[in-house]
C-alpha cells in the first residue's frame, strides 16, 4: 500500500552535500488532528467540484497561472539565487512551478503547504509543494500530518513535520519544516476558507445545468412523457417484463418516460403522451446567471476567464481588467506566497532575496512590438523624446531583454 513520504533531496547550497537517500520519517504516534470540514473530507469535495464545473475550474487555473507569472527577475550576480530559481528541489521543479502549485491549492482550497528541506549545517535548501488535500494540522498546533488517503487513515502510514520556523531532524538526516498558507476567514482558526466560498452553490448549479444538457443530448432530444400501455398482466414479474420491453422500444434514455399499465381491452389504446418542455430559456438564463456569480465569488474578471470571447475579442478590455486584477489580486497573492520563501532563503542559506520579483505580463498587447519606445509613449499621451537614445529601442527588443532575465 502506498505510504506518504516526504520528498527526495536537493541541490542548492554553499557547498555540494553528499548524496542522501530519502527514508521514511518518523510516523505520527497519535491520530489527534483537526478535521478539515465536518467529515474531514472538505478538500476532496472542493477538488471534485472543481473538476465538474467548467467556469469554476477555468478561473482557478487562470488565477494560479497569473499569480505564478512568467518567471522571475533577480540579481544575476547571485549564483545561489539563480540556481534555486532554476531548480528549487531534487525533483527538478523550478521555483515558478512550485509557486504555481501553491497558488493553485490556495485558490482551490484556501490553504497551501510548502515543505522546506535543509541540513544541520544549512549547506543546502530545497523547496517542495505538498498537496494540500493530503495535509492536516495536528492538535498541538505545531505540526502538519501528511497521509496519502484520509478516507482510510492509518497512523502507521502517516508522517508528521513541524510548522515553520521550527525544524525537526528526520531519519534521512535532513531537517524539514512546513509553511502553511491560509486564507483568513472569521471563526476559522485552523484552516483557511477559499475566497469563492459564497459561490459553491452557483458552481453546483452550473454543473447541474451542464448535466441537464448532456442528458438531453444522450436522449437524442426526445421528449419526455407518459407511455400508456394496454396489457393484461397476471403477475408483477410479467408487468416488469412489459415495462422493460417498452423501455427498449420507446424510451431512448431510461428515466425519461413514465410507464402506466392498465387493463387491456379489445382495441389496443396504447399511446405516448408527451410532456412538452418550454423551459429551455429559463435553463439557459439560470446557467448564465450562475456563471456570472461564480466570477464574482472568485473576485475575478470575465474577460480574463474567457467568457466574453464569443461576443468579440476586445484587447483594450482585457488589458484594463488585467491591470485591475494585477493591482487588486495578483500582486497581493504573489507577495503573500513569496514572503515566507524569501525569509527561508535568507535565514537558512543566507541568500539575499531582495532582487527576487515575479515577472508579470498581460495576456495580450495593445501595441505592436515593432513600435519604438518613443512612439509607444506618444500613443499613450506621455512625454517622449524622439531623439533620446534610450527611446529608440523597439518594444520587441525590450521584451527580449526581459526574457533573458527570467528563471
Amino acid at each position: 500500500m502506498e505510504k506518504t513520504q516526504t520528498k527526495s533531496l536537493v541541490a542548492v547550497g554553499n557547498r555540494t552535500p553528499e548524496p542522501l537517500f530519502s527514508l521514511s520519517p518518523r510516523v505520527v504516534q497519535s491520530e489527534q488532528f483537526w478535521r478539515w470540514g465536518d467529515d474531514n473530507m472538505l478538500p476532496y469535495a472542493l477538488s471534485l467540484m472543481s473538476r465538474r464545473s467548467t467556469t469554476h475550474r477555468r478561473i482557478i487555473n487562470d488565477k494560479a497561472d497569473y499569480i505564478a507569472g512568467k518567471g522571475f527577475s533577480y540579481d544575476e550576480q547571485q549564483p545561489l539565487l539563480a540556481r534555486l530559481v532554476e531548480r528549487a528541489n531534487g525533483e527538478g521543479d523550478s521555483l515558478r512551478a512550485v509557486l504555481g502549485r501553491l497558488a493553485f491549492d490556495k485558490s482551490l482550497m484556501g490553504n497551501a503547504f510548502l515543505e522546506i528541506v535543509t541540513d544541520e549545517e544549512h549547506t543546502f535548501l530545497s523547496l517542495y509543494h505538498q498537496d494540500a488535500s493530503r495535509c492536516r494540522l495536528a492538535r498541538d498546533g505545531k505540526h502538519v500530518i501528511l497521509h496519502h488517503d484520509w478516507n482510510f487513515y492509518r497512523a502507521a502510514e502517516a508522517v508528521t513535520l513541524p510548522l515553520y520556523p521550527h525544524f525537526e531532524r528526520q531519519a534521512d538526516g535532513s531537517l524539514r519544516s512546513v509553511v502553511h498558507y491560509k486564507e483568513y476567514e472569521p471563526m476559522f482558526s485552523h484552516y483557511g476558507v477559499p475566497k469563492y466560498i459564497a459561490g459553491m452553490g452557483v458552481s453546483a448549479i452550473a454543473y447541474k445545468t451542464d448535466c441537464w444538457n448532456i442528458s438531453r443530448l444522450d436522449n437524442s432530444f426526445q421528449l419526455s412523457g407518459v407511455m400508456m400501455l394496454d396489457a393484461s398482466v397476471g403477475s408483477e414479474q410479467e408487468a416488469e417484463q412489459i415495462v422493460q420491453a417498452a423501455q427498449r422500444k420507446f424510451a431512448g434514455n431510461p428515466g425519461q418516460v413514465m410507464f402506466v399499465i392498465k387493463e387491456g381491452s379489445e382495441n389496443d389504446n396504447s399511446r405516448f403522451i408527451p410532456v412538452e418542455a418550454r423551459n429551455e430559456g429559463d435553463w439557459s438564463e439560470l446557467h448564465d446567471q450562475a456563471t456570472s456569480d461564480i466570477v464574482i465569488a472568485h473576485s475575478w474578471f470575465r474577460s480574463l476567464s474567457g467568457l466574453d470571447y464569443s461576443s468579440g475579442f476586445s484587447a483594450e478590455r482585457i488589458l484594463h481588467e488585467y491591470e485591475v486584477a494585477l493591482n487588486t489580486v495578483i500582486l497581493a497573492e504573489q507577495e503573500e506566497l513569496l514572503s515566507p520563501i524569501k525569509r527561508v532563503m535568507r535565514e537558512v542559506v543566507g541568500i539575499d532575496p531582495t532582487s527576487l520579483e515575479v515577472v508579470n505580463r498581460p495576456p495580450t498587447r495593445s501595441k505592436p512590438i515593432y513600435m519604438k519606445v518613443w512612439e509607444a509613449r506618444k500613443a499613450d499621451g506621455l512625454e517622449y523624446d524622439a531623439e533620446d537614445e534610450k527611446q529608440q529601442y523597439y518594444l520587441s527588443e525590450i521584451t527580449k531583454y526581459n526574457v533573458t532575465k527570467i528563471g
